[in-house]
């Protein structure tokens, strides 16, 4: 059996530990995610998923507890292992496209695979091939603001697989785009995933989206219960 790609055991955070207004955000989370399983993270905004996707991705450090990605115990490590950690083997996807408005689509893919090491070349077919396989392809030479919500989220797609990580964490990834537009997206990013057998937490308010994923999970005052 293969190692987890995400592992968290006994992850708590509080803001303002120890003053009268410290607030409690997670409890003691317990949460494993398997390669090629997509898991759906439920919550009301302010209840604390995006605290906890941030520490599952090495953004932000519990106060107490232990984060694993694919075996490795990442507690405690230094902030430049961390950096590797995170630009190798975790992708990120956000509400916001994020996407650098002075390049185009093609080269927000390819840029972060240039710091990852890769060549030029090597790059920038993979970057093709990943938007192809989201079908905008054709709009790869366009910069961002030639391009639609759901174009530009797209690309974000495929910016955050393009090292091929082994973890993808999405916060709200179709939030930002009306309901037919979300769908179609949603079903682009599943297609990714499904075709790359990563690992996935994907929060999101979207009971529709969730019920498509492997499993649900919801975040209740600071604890994962079943959804």
């Amino acid at each position: 059996m293969s190692d987890p790609a995400l592992d968290l055991k006994g992850i708590a955070k509080s803001y303002n530990p120890g003053a009268p207004n410290e607030v409690q955000v997670l409890r003691g989370i317990d949460l494993q995610v398997a390669p090629g399983e997509v898991v759906a993270l439920v919550a009301p905004s302010g209840a604390g998923k995006s605290t906890l996707l941030h520490i599952a991705g090495l953004l932000d450090t519990p106060d107490t507890g232990t984060v694993g990605i694919g075996g490795e115990d990442m507690t405690g490590l230094g902030d430049r292992r961390r950096t590797a950690v995170r630009r190798a083997d975790v992708g990120f996807i956000y509400q916001f496209h994020h996407l650098l408005p002075e390049f185009t689509a093609l080269e927000n893919i390819v840029l972060p695979q240039l710091a990852n090491g890769t060549g030029r070349g090597a790059a920038e077919t993979r970057a093709r091939a990943l938007l192809a396989e989201v079908g905008i392809e054709p709009r790869a030479d366009h910069r961002p603001a030639a391009l639609s919500g759901g174009e530009q989220q797209r690309v974000a797609f495929c910016r955050a697989l393009a090292n091929a990580p082994r973890l993808l964490l999405a916060d709200e990834p179709t939030g930002n785009l009306d309901p037919n537009t979300s769908d179609q997206v949603f079903a682009a990013l599943m297609s990714l995933v499904r075709g790359t057998g990563l690992a996935a937490l994907i929060a999101t308010h979207n009971l529709d989206l969730a019920a498509r994923m492997d499993r649900q999970i919801r975040l209740d005052a600071g604890r994962l219960v079943p959804a």
